[in-house]
């Protein structure tokens, strides 16, 4: 059963205020100790990224795909100085796939 966030962070709000432990307070909500504990971790580490990426330029990179349809994404990346992740997160954004092309190989 799929709590609501709301009721989440009541939860974590009270055991916060009242000093509760994660055993106490899973048992005055009727909930499991791995819920509350898996609520704690969650609101902690979700950090939403609220910019844009910047570092590589959107149309050099197509124009570089248009250019080296078949180069590889380590490749890739080397030429723009950013991680493979990068490019292949740039090239989800564009829209554009990854797939080799078998006659210019």
């Amino acid at each position: 059963m799929a709590y609501s966030l709301d009721f989440r962070k009541k939860v974590l709000k009270i055991r916060a205020e009242e000093g509760l432990s994660i055993e106490a307070v899973a048992i005055r909500f009727g909930v499991g100790k791995a819920s509350v504990m898996r609520w704690l971790i969650e609101l902690q580490s979700k950090k939403n990224r609220n910019k844009p990426a910047t570092k590589i330029d959107m149309e050099a990179l197509k124009k570089d795909v248009e250019a080296n349809p078949d180069s590889y994404q380590y490749e890739r990346a080397a030429r723009f100085n950013v991680s493979e992740t990068g490019i292949r997160s740039a090239l989800i954004r564009l829209k554009l796939s990854y797939k080799k092309n078998m006659e210019s190989s």
